[in-house]
């Protein structure tokens, strides 16, 4: 005798153990701390043990914190960029695929230049005087390791 399960039974066991394991897994990684602004969050994965201690030790640990440069004002923006990092991250964690050492990817370099052009506005205004957008040198190009010292 052959056990059927009708589809929409097997569509809800499906779905059910999906958010089962996905609830499991945001307890597990403390997914919750990851919506506050606390630094500690981000050394929840053991990776980013090292980037947390040199921003500790950095000028920048007394006056901003990470989501100040590493998500965008506005808190639709900031909570996009946030559960696009998250999922995007666990998954490379989880898999292992990720780059050893850690690389910033394109959008997070954008993300983390408005950043340092917000806050360094009246520096850069100066520095920029002259040239098209095109034309600005990055930030990091100079200041690598500004926030995280190594």
């Amino acid at each position: 005798m052959k056990l059927r399960i009708p589809l929409g039974s097997g569509l809800a066991i499906l779905l059910g153990a999906a958010l089962g394991l996905g609830l499991y897994t945001f307890i597990y990684a403390k997914g919750a701390s990851y919506l506050t602004d606390d630094p500690s969050a981000c050394a929840n994965c053991h990776i980013m043990g090292d980037h947390f201690a040199g921003w500790v030790k950095s000028s920048h640990a007394r006056v901003a914190v990470c989501n100040d440069c590493h998500t965008p004002s506005g808190f639709v923006s900031k909570y996009t960029v946030k559960a696009s990092n998250g999922f995007w991250h666990s998954f490379a964690f989880t898999t292992g695929w990720f780059h050893d050492p850690l690389q910033i990817k394109s959008r997070n370099h954008g993300v983390t230049e408005a950043a340092c052009r917000k806050c360094h506005l009246e520096i850069l205004a100066a520095m920029d005087a002259g040239q098209g957008d095109e034309d600005q040198v990055a930030c990091i190009r100079c200041h690598r390791s500004v926030g995280h010292l190594q």
